[in-house]
């Protein structure tokens, strides 16, 4: 009996050795069953310090998440000419045209996704990408350092320029920025835009009337209300070839002049993509022909708004 009782001693102790008891100086060697546990991802899946910015676009294509699988969200808002806004066909039928809207188009055919494009007011379309409730926002947008919590910025891909606009009849009482500076005039400029803040910054004594639309603010200053206005260069441009009482008076200072795309936060993948699509178009000489396009397109029928049927497809 005594040499079962040392057996069975010698067995347990032996046990001991190869398990370690539980002690908690020497734990059990559980490592794969913590990545398991974890889910670590395995090596080739992208990581943080992933450089998107190199690979191709052949690369990106499966990387890239969306809100709808197989389609790209973009949310723009059409009273911006030549931006964006609604040609009218000789039956008096808006479709959506101008050069955001092109090149919404060839940066979802570079990327193999359908567009889906989503009107509304300027200030909502920052919204929906702070939101992410949209992948890409397409509206004239400069890079504000102002909006960067809400969206990426991608890189520049039309130069323009900041204006400020009057009554024809008016143009000789605006021979500096600082004459628009005074208590008495209003000055207009769009809600949440650059030109609102531009008004903010060169005319602070004046009245500053922010207003929805573009379209609002060019009727208040050919029908007197306003005194003068802020508006984006090319966009000022197109109102005063249809307005001759519009007159494009000065240039606005403006050190970060030019348009991006605004994406989809923490999306670096479609970051990546929209930046190749851009570079693409810029070299294949496509944007210079959707600029084009747009120019002589706004000169033509057109309307600039909201419809009320909301969504419009692209053509």
């Amino acid at each position: 009996m005594k040499k079962i009782i040392a057996l069975v001693l010698a067995l347990t102790m032996l046990g001991c050795l190869f398990v370690g008891c539980g002690s908690p100086e020497t734990p059990a060697d559980n490592s794969s069953d913590n990545v398991e546990a974890t889910g670590a991802p395995e090596a080739e899946t992208p990581t943080e310090q992933t450089d998107y910015a190199s690979m191709t676009i052949e690369e990106l294509k499966p990387l890239i998440k969306t809100i709808t699988s197989g389609k790209l969200t973009m949310v723009t808002s059409p009273d911006f000419a030549p931006y964006e806004f609604y040609a009218l066909d000789e039956n008096g039928n808006p479709s959506l045209a101008g050069f955001d809207i092109a090149l919404g188009q060839y940066i979802a055919d570079y990327l193999g996704l359908e567009l889906e494009i989503v009107p509304m007011d300027f200030d909502g379309t920052i919204a929906e990408l702070g939101t992410g409730k949209a992948d890409i926002g397409m509206a004239g947008y400069s890079p504000d350092p102002d909006r960067e919590n809400a969206m990426s910025f991608s890189m520049i891909y039309y130069a323009g320029g900041q204006s400020f606009v009057c009554h024809a009849d008016n143009a000789a009482n605006f021979t500096a920025l600082s004459d628009a500076n005074k208590a008495e005039y209003q000055i207009g400029a769009q809600i949440g835009s650059i030109q609102a803040d531009l008004a903010k910054e060169n005319t602070p004594d004046a009245d500053i009337v922010e207003l929805g639309k573009v379209t609002d603010i060019i009727a208040e200053v050919i029908g007197g209300k306003l005194d003068g206005a802020f508006i984006e260069t090319v966009v000022a441009e197109t109102y005063a070839k249809n307005y001759p009482e519009l007159c494009v008076v000065l240039n606005v200072p403006y050190d970060q002049e030019g348009s991006v795309v605004g994406v989809n936060k923490n999306n670096p993948a479609l970051l990546a993509a929209v930046n190749l699509a851009i570079q693409a178009a810029l070299e294949d000489g496509s944007m210079s022909r959707f600029v084009a396009e747009a120019n002589e397109l706004s000169t033509g029928e057109k309307y600039e708004g909201l419809l009320e049927d909301g969504e419009v497809p692209v053509e």
